[in-house]
């Protein structure tokens, strides 16, 4: 919760989540299913209740930032009821990623309990798992799954795009320059560099993210966490960036507004 605090303080516009249910049935945020690399415990989350999960570790490392470490006073993990509560009107994006139809189920629940399905977001790579989310909730906004995305990038380079309609209304995308830098997809280091070059030369097109957002679709590039990365982003018109330094992004947008200010 202290991360989570800590961002809205930064004045986040957005809260990335990830979502795990437990053994009794509680919606945890949690991007791991099982818990070693966050709490040092080797137990998937739904093997345990909520109140038998682990604490974090005192000193957790940063997935996209190798080599660098988080700490905090509050290391109890959360449950996503407690965090519509603390946070009611904070737009959320929850990330379903197994096919879980008791989690999407509990999580649409909690969304309408709360009355919060216009600014909660629908999010998996999973196509299958993108169509049960939004049977279970009709009413909320949803992102680009894999296959959706390689569809749209198709139809951008065949020059039918315009033509098409896109009911999604977010594009949540990594940044192909941090590929083989702080983004691992591949154990080989060659597939990697082979994977940034391609994914930069495919992806990046200001006219593609222009057309997006002039089409209602709003275009979020993760996980950026160094201040170059934020600028290359920025100048690709893109709508926000998620990072895991929420305070070095304010900071950056800050001094950035205030240079366009200034000129």
């Amino acid at each position: 919760m202290e991360a989570i605090e800590n961002s809205v303080a930064q004045r986040a516009d957005l809260l990335e989540l990830d979502c795990q249910l437990t053994r009794d049935g509680v919606v945890v945020v949690s991007h791991d299913e099982n818990l070693s690399r966050q709490s040092g415990v080797n137990r998937d989350v739904d093997s345990l209740e909520f109140e038998e999960l682990p604490l974090y570790k005192e000193e957790l490392e940063i997935y996209f930032s190798p080599g660098h470490f988080a700490h905090g006073s509050d290391r109890h993990m959360i449950s996503l009821e407690d965090l519509f509560r603390r946070f009611p009107r904070t737009p959320m994006s929850v990330e379903v990623k197994g096919e879980n139809d008791t989690l999407i189920h509990k999580v649409a629940s909690l969304v309408r309990h709360f009355g919060r399905s216009e600014i909660t977001i629908w999010a998996s790579e999973n196509s299958s798992v993108m169509r049960k989310c939004k049977a279970a909730n009709p009413e909320m906004p949803f992102c680009f799954t894999i296959s959706r995305a390689v569809w749209l990038l198709l139809l951008y380079y065949l020059g039918l795009l315009p033509f098409v309609p896109i009911p999604e209304r977010f594009f949540l995308c990594f940044l192909p320059t941090i590929i083989n830098r702080t983004y691992f997809p591949f154990s080989r280091p060659v597939l990697n560099q082979l994977a940034a070059v391609i994914s930069k030369w495919i992806i990046m097109r200001k006219s593609l993210i222009q057309h997006l957002e002039q089409r209602g679709v709003q275009v979020v590039f993760w996980c950026l966490n160094e201040e170059s990365d934020f600028e290359v982003a920025y100048n690709l018109g893109a709508t926000g960036v998620m990072t895991d330094y929420p305070t070095a992004l304010r900071r950056y947008l800050d001094n950035r507004r205030a240079a366009a200010q200034a000129s």
